[in-house]
């Protein structure tokens, strides 16, 4: 048993086809195969049922990959720690980021990490929330950049700073002549909310309490910020951005960003780790290089 044998199992695990597995691995499919083929013939059980599509563990397949993932922490932890023994911080950080950040955060940290972190390679992800606590779970990811309090136990979230909401309002909405509204002035017929699946709308909804049976004349829903501005821009709708992405609304239309009155109207921005995580330098390292280039 080897840990290529081990690392290549986790990859078709998580692919859930051994095609995807070796473009992951940048091996080919039959190198890829036969190791794990050995690893079979060693443990004398069949680890995957490779008729069903995505390929699925075997119930002996699901013990071997549970510990497999504890045994390849275990290794990783080992060139950790010597790492930091030598004061280096090196090594891969593979890091999810979930959509309505991803635009507005990672030019800015990014140059600053790879300048003094050289020796550190980032593999970096732009993922849903559900899919990033999916990811870290099964150990396909180290970290992830997202929108706090929305993790379940055994992920845990190192804030880094506050994200205050605006509403972001047409022209030719009446809540436009005003310079900050209130929650309960806004008419759920008219605002615009991204898709299921993102954690910004789930926030919004349970800022405004609202029901998502609420009749409108039309329903628009994206998984794009920047699309949902748009759309208010050409009708009399509005919609709910957060801080991170007024910068990148042009001096023209900065009149209709309006503040939030009172109440919960910010979302807090944090890392989130397995709770067993190991490149505590990395995240580290991680950490230091956003809260630089953000000012908190």
């Amino acid at each position: 048993m080897t840990i290529i044998q081990l690392e290549y199992l986790l990859a078709v695990a998580n692919c859930g086809s051994f095609s995807q597995a070796s473009e992951h691995c940048f091996v080919t499919q039959p190198s890829l195969s036969m190791q794990i083929k050995n690893l079979e013939e060693e443990l004398g059980v069949v680890l995957l049922d490779r008729s069903k599509k995505p390929v699925i563990p075997t119930e002996a397949g699901a013990v071997v990959i549970r510990n497999a993932r504890e045994a390849l922490r275990a290794y990783n932890y080992v060139k950790e720690s010597v790492n930091e023994l030598k004061g280096e911080v090196a090594g891969t950080l593979r890091l999810g980021v979930i959509p309505t950040i991803a635009p507005y955060l990672l030019h800015r940290f990014i140059p600053d990490f790879v300048k003094h972190y050289p020796k550190v390679e980032l593999e970096i992800r732009e993922m849903k929330t559900a899919d990033i606590v999916a990811a870290l779970e099964r150990d396909a990811l180290d970290a992830a950049i997202i929108a706090g309090g929305m993790c379940p136990e055994g992920i845990i979230e190192q804030e880094l700073f506050n994200d205050r909401f605006y509403a972001y309002v047409s022209p030719s909405n009446p809540l436009y002549e005003r310079s900050n509204i209130r929650i309960e002035d806004i008419d759920m017929k008219e605002l615009l909310l991204l898709s299921d699946g993102h954690c910004l709308r789930d926030q919004i909804l349970e800022l405004c309490q609202a029901r998502r049976s609420v009749h409108a004349s039309y329903l628009f829903e994206s998984g794009s910020l920047d699309t949902l501005m748009r759309i208010v821009d050409n009708t009399n709708a509005l919609t709910i951005i957060p801080e991170m992405a007024v910068p990148f609304i042009p001096e023209e239309r900065k009149s209709q960003l309006k503040t939030l009155a009172k109440g919960a109207t910010s979302r807090k921005i944090s890392i989130a780790v397995r709770r067993t995580y190991v490149k505590g330098s990395l995240v580290a390292a991680l950490k230091e290089s956003i809260l630089n280039v953000t000012g908190h």
